[in-house]
């Protein structure tokens, strides 16, 4: 009967989990609708949407080496697309420098440092519960830098000394998110989905 409840509330956290997720994947909405508007990135960085590419496309992998993981599969699969698109639009109206900024970005992280993982654990690891615990951390430790990605503005914010760039909402939603996952992650005992809120309560 425990087992049972048990998975009906890991079920019930994954669930708000995703949904939170989803909508911390579309706070910088307004945003990229602003940057729309004025055709002009307006000094908005790129790397919190590099880095959040990059963090779906590696969680995702973790997902699929787990198996069993379908919520994971679902939510960073949707994450992908949309933060495809904020780099979209964000390519389209940022000035010469910025583009080549963000392509390095993407080809660094989603070439170069994604195949790097991709190939190191599939050829050197053979055992599939040790890439899967080499994959797990390695996915803690950039899910805390999509978190801490955002603070990257914390120049442009104290410049300007305006919070439009740096929303309390998104930061709000962080939080909530990160405290879904680690329960849903504590209940299906799953070490690197936790983690996510432990380091970040110590940031």
């Amino acid at each position: 009967m425990a087992f049972n409840h048990a998975d009906q509330l890991s079920f019930v956290f994954g669930l708000l989990g995703t949904i939170v997720s989803f909508l911390v994947f579309l706070a910088p909405l307004p945003t990229f609708y602003r940057i729309y508007k004025k055709k002009s990135t307006e000094g908005f960085d790129s790397l919190p949407y590099s880095v959040a590419l990059f963090s779906a496309t590696l969680t995702f992998y973790y997902a699929f080496l787990k198996t069993s993981a379908l919520m994971l599969i679902i939510i960073n699969s949707i994450g992908f697309a949309i933060e495809s698109i904020y780099l979209v639009v964000y390519m389209i109206y940022a000035p010469r420098r910025a583009k080549i900024y963000t392509a390095k970005l993407l080809i660094l992280f989603n070439i170069g440092f994604l195949g790097l993982i991709i190939l190191s654990t599939s050829l050197i690891i053979r055992e599939s519960h040790l890439r899967l615990t080499a994959v797990g951390w390695i996915c803690a430790i950039f899910s805390v830098c999509v978190y801490a990605a955002p603070l990257s503005v914390m120049k442009l914010v104290i410049t300007t000394k305006s919070v439009e760039f740096m929303p309390l909402s998104l930061s709000f939603s962080l939080t909530i998110c990160a405290i879904m996952w680690f329960f849903y992650g504590l209940l299906i005992k799953d070490f690197f989905v936790a983690v996510k809120f432990v380091i970040l309560s110590k940031l």
